[in-house]
């Protein structure tokens, strides 16, 4: 039987080197979505959900503002139920053997009326262009979106993974279109990385689907994201402190949470992470 794919998709992740071990900042005037995205990163929901309204009433038809709201709607059940904890996916067996999760039905349905809404306004911009940039990436991260809440909410892993396989495949287009599109690496990444956990007939018959599973390349693709993105650059970063701990490199780990920490101080996650780490018998701690 295949086993279950171990990381999760858009989180599936932040092994970095000391190189992208300082957050890159913003611009001075950074865009409502920007702003949203850091809302969310530390934590105040709410708040982001303000920006993208108001973002939204004066952009109407930019299909990144709703699925931009999806995402505060999504990672703020990741933040209820716990769902990011880097121990979760540095043992297999406890991602594996995790318990089903518990959604709420409110943020289930707000969720799902922010990702038709961003589906109606890319396919109308595809329509007319379909090699729209802006579209394009918004439909990537309407991939990564619907497989994380598949596999880490409903754990129908499987079922998350054909999302990210789709995701990175318009990624890869994307990126020959535009390759300044930072974000769009994670998608390649996270595939890659993912599935080069798997053994290796396993991975050999994932191949033979058309699927990536080369773990450098993995690596290499977040790492752009890590130093580069703009709106998924924190999310990459904490993905590759969870490879770095799966790898014994706590160093690295150690390094990537506390600039997360610093920049996101009200991101209780970060905080959590790196007192485990300075826990005897956690992850390998000195």
């Amino acid at each position: 039987m295949m086993r279950r794919w171990r990381l999760p998709v858009f989180v599936v992740l932040a092994m970095a080197s000391a190189a992208v071990a300082q957050l890159p900042t913003y611009p001075q005037a950074p865009t409502p979505i920007e702003t949203g995205f850091r809302q969310m990163y530390n934590l105040d929901f709410d708040a982001a959900h303000r920006t993208f309204a108001d973002a939204e009433r004066q952009r109407p038809n930019d299909p990144m503002i709703p699925v931009s709201d999806a995402a505060a709607y999504l990672f703020a059940e990741f933040d209820r139920l716990h769902v990011l904890e880097s121990e979760l996916f540095v043992s297999d067996d406890k991602f594996e053997n995790r318990a089903k999760q518990d959604p709420d039905p409110k943020a289930k349905q707000a969720f799902d009326a922010q990702m038709q809404a961003a589906s109606a306004l890319i396919e109308t911009a595809l329509a007319k262009n379909p090699n729209d940039p802006q579209a394009l990436f918004a439909k990537v991260m309407e991939f990564g979106l619907i497989g994380d809440y598949t596999a880490l909410i409903e754990k129908r892993d499987l079922k998350g993974l054909s999302y990210v396989k789709q995701g990175r495949a318009l990624a890869e287009r994307l990126l020959s279109l535009d390759p300044t599109c930072y974000d769009a690496y994670l998608a390649v990444g996270v595939e890659n990385y993912l599935l080069s956990l798997k053994p290796a007939p396993v991975r050999w018959l994932l191949h033979m689907t058309g699927a990536q599973t080369d773990k450098d390349t993995g690596l290499q693709k977040l790492r752009i994201t890590a130093a580069k993105g703009h709106y998924l650059m924190p999310y990459a970063r904490m993905l590759l402190a969870v490879a770095a701990l799966r790898d014994k490199q706590t160093d690295q780990a150690r390094g990537l949470l506390e600039g997360l920490s610093r920049e996101y101080p009200h991101n209780r996650l970060y905080a959590s992470e790196l007192a485990k780490l300075r826990t005897p018998g956690n992850f390998g701690s000195q």
